[in-house]
């Protein structure tokens, strides 16, 4: 996205420019560029492959950066970084920063925690020291999945590769503005990275695609081709005869490239980086690039992009970028996008928001004349302060979501999410604590009271809770279970993992030698009496955090004779695993399947996001559909029950007393997305699961 050569009508910097002459049909290379990203997140389905687009900015990045200093003649390596440091500051920081506070507040004010936004903050805070790419890689969070599509920020990861580019490349330039022999070395170096970078994207790509996406090393080569490309051309010295039929050729070449290019833009593939999906683009860029930068008076398709429409669109191509995911994905979180009315007002937004941003603060700190009096030094030193104090201002508004938001679910945050209870006003002086352990595989966090004096009479059971995040929603229960009992609470998180869903019948190897690991590490702390909880989502859901609207098509997705084949694996290995521990004395409680909702209640729990799509479907469904649909999962548990002396706890009586199962009772959510429930639904189903526990009866 950098425009250093695109400055017409600015004014010229005092003295000799180092920079090579204004080519405007860069700026209509980048506004088809930036047209096709925008049109691949408003609606992938019209043009499949226009993510292509950060390609081609990655290219024309490497072509123009290198014309940026090309004519380098004002001293020696240090004056160089620091005029090529302080230039990007003025170029990259303004906008950027200006639009990650305005997402950073937007997102504070409409978007709750959830799984769906648990990358969004973190996101946002890297992007403002250029490493968005590498926490997005870290927590390998893939580009295509559609968890990013809710994500404000996921978009500067291309930021964040040119920023860690530029803070290579005028190390490797800087031969080449020595002149001579030098030359020579810096063209090998860039190819020497090129094909390392080429090498390091091939590898990565097979073992881990979303990583090769984002990271700076499987991307350099993108930029280098570029830098290449402009090198390769300067040093030009072709025949008069050899002129003459490349201008004749040019119109063609130049054609050739654009048809390439726009092949790229329609037929690249998500997970196909870097072959072929990253091959056309980039060879499409280079094409034009070479064709019409090197004849540029005499070529059609410059003329074309030189156009005063492309070159405008061009000029803001970096706002455009920088404005027109967090608009999209604001509207996801709200109002929805889906709609052509919706989509309409999101590419009227960005253009005001992107032509705001380029006026008011992308050109005017460009181009400042008292910049141009400052020292580089001082130039880059204000930026570097500038940033850090927004980054700061961001960390406090994170820190302050929960007093600034509008959200129902913020506002409200002890009855929306299941956390650990501190302590109760019924037992002055008892706190909870919390520790955790980690035996090889074997995670856990063990909840103990402490403060208050033991309870008279029999030792209450200790509980070890293992399943998935449906174990995990019931952390408010068993904490409310070690405060009212003194017993201890072990909860396994088994990330990445579910144990007893009975929806699947062979587990990954990974997932069967954690789950060995847990239960021996049960067998080890259990005594006789102690319960293990197994709680899991059994049923298919009806919708996701980030999902097309709920529906009932999946209430015949666990009948059948596949589907009892499934269970009928799954109990066997089961029965198998939980033997020994019943054996040991260890008693084993399965939870019944909960009600499920069609929509997930967080998504639509104020005027803002109640009119979402996702909403469409309702936050209720019929109790008798959800007995039906969980009848053969209950015979299930029954068979595993019997097999193992062990018993059932059915919360569905409470969470859904009538004939309609509801997300809220009496304006306190039961639900807070389609499957898991509140930290409210917790403190209601106490009572009945410590009664059980106690007593291994329902009240």
């Amino acid at each position: 996205m950098d425009r250093d050569s695109g400055n017409a009508g600015a004014a010229p910097p005092a003295g000799h420019s180092p920079r090579a002459d204004y080519l405007p049909f860069v700026d209509g290379l980048r506004a088809f560029a930036v047209i096709a990203v925008i049109i691949y997140h408003l609606r992938p389905e019209w043009l499949p492959g226009g993510f292509a687009g950060v390609d081609v900015f990655f290219v024309i990045s490497g072509f123009v950066v290198s014309a940026s200093v090309s004519r380098w003649d004002r001293g020696g390596l240090r004056d160089l970084l620091a005029y090529f440091y302080a230039r990007r500051m003025q170029r990259i920081a303004p906008a950027l920063v200006a639009c990650l506070l305005a997402t950073m507040l937007a997102s504070a004010l409409v978007i709750p925690t959830a799984w769906l936004s648990s990358s969004n903050d973190m996101t946002g805070l890297f992007a403002f020291v250029g490493l968005s790419n590498f926490y997005l890689a870290a927590n390998h969070e893939d580009y295509f999945s559609p968890s990013t599509d809710f994500n404000p920020f996921t978009h500067t990861w291309s930021l964040g590769v040119e920023e860690q580019f530029y803070l290579v490349f005028p190390l490797l330039f800087f031969a080449w503005t020595r002149g001579g022999r030098w030359r020579s070395l810096a063209l090998a170096l860039f190819g020497l990275a090129l094909l390392s970078s080429l090498g390091d994207a091939w590898l990565r790509a097979h073992r881990d695609p979303g990583t090769a996406f984002y990271l700076i090393s499987t991307r350099f080569w993108q930029l280098a081709a570029g830098v290449l490309l402009f090198l390769g051309l300067s040093r030009w010295n072709a025949s008069d005869a050899l002129r003459v039929r490349f201008r004749q050729t040019a119109n063609a070449g130049a054609g050739l490239a654009l048809v390439l290019l726009g092949i790229s833009f329609w037929t690249s593939e998500p997970g196909a980086f870097p072959f072929p999906g990253a091959w056309m683009p980039v060879l499409g860029t280079l094409g034009l690039l070479a064709f019409t930068q090197r004849e540029p008076s005499r070529s059609l398709l410059s003329s074309g992009l030189a156009s005063g429409t492309l070159v405008a669109i061009g000029r803001r191509s970096y706002s455009l970028y920088l404005w027109h995911w967090p608009v999209l994905v604001l509207l996801r979180w709200t109002t929805g996008v889906d709609s052509w009315l919706l989509a309409i007002t999101a590419v009227f937004a960005t253009a005001m928001l992107a032509e705001l941003s380029y006026r008011w603060v992308e050109a005017p700190l460009r181009y400042s004349p008292a910049l141009r009096r400052w020292s580089r030094i001082r130039v880059l030193a204000t930026g570097l302060v500038a940033i850090a104090s927004a980054a700061t201002f961001a960390v406090a508004l994170v820190k302050s979501k929960p007093v600034v938001s509008l959200s129902t679910v913020m506002r409200h945050a002890d009855e929306w999410y299941p956390e650990p209870l501190k302590s109760l006003p019924e037992k002055p002086g008892c706190l909870i604590n919390k520790s955790r352990r980690q035996d090889g595989l074997a995670r856990s966090r063990v909840y103990s009271r402490m403060g208050c004096a033991a309870e008279p009479g029999a030792r209450a059971p200790a509980l070890f809770a293992l399943g998935d995040s449906h174990a995990l929603a019931y952390v408010t229960l068993l904490s409310e279970y070690v405060l009212h009992t003194g017993a201890t609470v072990t909860l396994y998180p088994n990330s990445g993992c579910s144990y007893a869903n009975l929806r699947t019948a062979v587990e990954s190897a990974a997932c069967v030698e954690q789950h060995r690991a847990i239960l021996a590490d049960i067998a080890r702390a259990a005594k006789p009496g102690d319960v293990l909880f197994l709680a899991a989502l059994r049923l298919n859901r009806f919708s996701d955090q980030d999902g097309k609207p709920g529906d009932y098509d999946v209430l015949g997705s666990l009948q059948g004779k596949s589907a009892d084949q499934v269970r009928d694996k799954a109990e066997h290995a089961l029965l198998a695993g939980l033997r020994p521990l019943r054996d040991a004395g260890v008693r084993i409680v399965f939870e019944a399947p909960k009600p499920l909702l069609p929509a997930p209640p967080f998504r639509c729990s104020d005027r803002f996001n109640a009119v979402n799509p996702i909403c469409a479907a309702g936050l209720s469904v019929s109790r008798s559909a959800i007995e039906a649909y969980r009848r053969p999962v209950l015979a299930s548990l029954d068979r595993l029950a019997s097999g193992l002396d062990a018993s059932v706890w059915d919360p569905l009586a409470l969470l859904c007393p009538g004939s309609t199962c509801s997300a809220a009772r009496d304006g306190h959510p039961l639900f807070f997305d389609g499957d898991h429930i509140s930290a409210f639904a917790n403190r209601l189903l106490y009572p009945s699961f410590a009664n059980f526990i106690l007593t291994g009866r329902h009240p």
